[in-house]
């Protein structure tokens, strides 16, 4: 695992060790094999502060660097990739208050998103649109005070048990380009939208929804920023902070595939001899080993250049790609080093083979990334 960089992270990586060690190790495979929403771990990381990880103090937060706060999200990962994803969405809908909301809405919101007494997500994706988000189709029509909201939307986190989401509508739906017609409103469940949880193949346990918007009314006052026609690029800021964490959940699953895969080749004997010591092995374990600690390096240089205020969205999109591909072949490495133990859920490999796919899909697709890297390599050389 990372070290500490200070001695406040060491505190609090400390905390979530124990933490995941006691509360969330044991129970696993029972809220994977059921796909039970952890209500409880999702109340004791309000606990630890981790609905607040990012949000500043100012604002009741822990004002955690993006350094540290990756570190936690790999530990967490490592042990069930599902609980970082009942925080992350959370923290991308506070850091767009924090950066872009009106002071009244910082001091009204931010404590309690802080606390956990509120907790969301971010609403983008619908049924025909996920990469290219100025694809949407949900709309919000003025009326009076109000905003009137009508739509769909698809695979949005913690809207099912989620109290308030942050939604990327269309506030003039003829603006050409397309994105300045776009705005994020912040919208509570009391508002009336519905949430139906949808089956997937992994990432269990935490709930993922189609939403419905049918005439659900918010106040003028839910917009996020000072006019409409800024959503688009106010959510896109906060997706550098959700491919950093990406690419850490990235790292703990090729982490947890590693550790998984020399236990076991330690342990089982083939011609006599542990097959750690079989060449074809060694030869696998060492390529697993070398993706981990390459992708743990370019997410550890993306939350600094995060951290120091830099434009980072080609070192994000650097980690995010490496770090998801390597959780893709480390867990299918670990599976062919178990046999036909990795794909029995007495082990949690096939938990890994399942769950890694969606690092390559989620906050954006590998190919976007792609092309991502290659634009800013090219802008930065000019």
């Amino acid at each position: 695992m990372p070290d500490a960089h200070n001695d406040d992270s060491a505190l609090i990586l400390d905390a979530i060790d124990k933490f995941l060690e006691k509360d969330v190790a044991p129970y696993v495979k029972e809220f994977e094999s059921e796909d039970k929403y952890p209500q409880e771990i999702a109340d004791k990381l309000a606990d630890l502060g981790m609905y607040g990880a990012t949000i500043s103090a100012e604002y009741g937060g822990l004002g955690l660097d993006i350094r540290t706060y990756s570190q936690i999200v790999e530990r967490v990962s490592a042990v069930w990739m599902s609980v970082s994803g009942l925080f992350n969405s959370h923290l991308i809908m506070a850091q767009a208050v924090e950066r872009h909301g009106s002071e009244e809405m910082k001091r009204e919101y931010l404590p309690k998103f802080a606390s956990g007494e509120i907790r969301g997500g971010i609403a983008l994706t619908e049924p025909d649109a996920g990469t290219d988000l100025q694809g949407i189709r949900t709309r919000a029509v003025k009326d009076g005070d109000d905003y009137v909201i009508d739509g769909n939307k698809m695979w949005i986190t913690n809207s099912v048990h989620g109290e308030m989401m942050a939604v990327l509508v269309k506030t003039d739906p003829d603006a050409e380009p397309a994105h300045r017609g776009m705005s994020l409103l912040l919208v509570p469940k009391l508002a009336g939208y519905k949430a139906s949880k949808l089956k997937k193949l992994g990432y269990k346990g935490i709930d993922t929804a189609e939403m419905e918007f049918n005439g659900v009314r918010v106040s003028q006052s839910m917009l996020i920023g000072d006019k409409e026609g800024r959503g688009l690029q106010q959510i896109l800021s906060g997706l550098e902070l959700g491919r950093i964490n990406v690419a850490a959940r990235g790292v703990g699953v090729a982490r947890a595939a590693l550790e998984d895969a020399l236990a076991y080749a330690k342990e089982r004997k083939t011609f006599g001899k542990p097959i750690a010591q079989h060449q074809a092995i060694q030869i696998k374990l060492a390529d697993m080993a070398t993706r981990v600690q390459a992708a743990r390096k370019l997410v550890e240089d993306a939350a600094i250049a995060y951290d120091s205020g830099e434009r980072c969205d080609m070192e994000a999109g650097m980690a995010k790609l490496f770090a998801t591909e390597a959780a893709m072949e480390n867990a299918a490495e670990a599976m062919r080093i178990h046999g036909a133990y990795g794909y029995s859920p007495e082990y949690n490999i096939e938990r890994y083979y399942r769950d890694a796919p969606l690092l390559c899909i989620g906050e954006g697709t590998n190919e976007l990334q792609r092309i991502i890297i290659a634009r800013q390599l090219v802008e930065r050389s000019s």
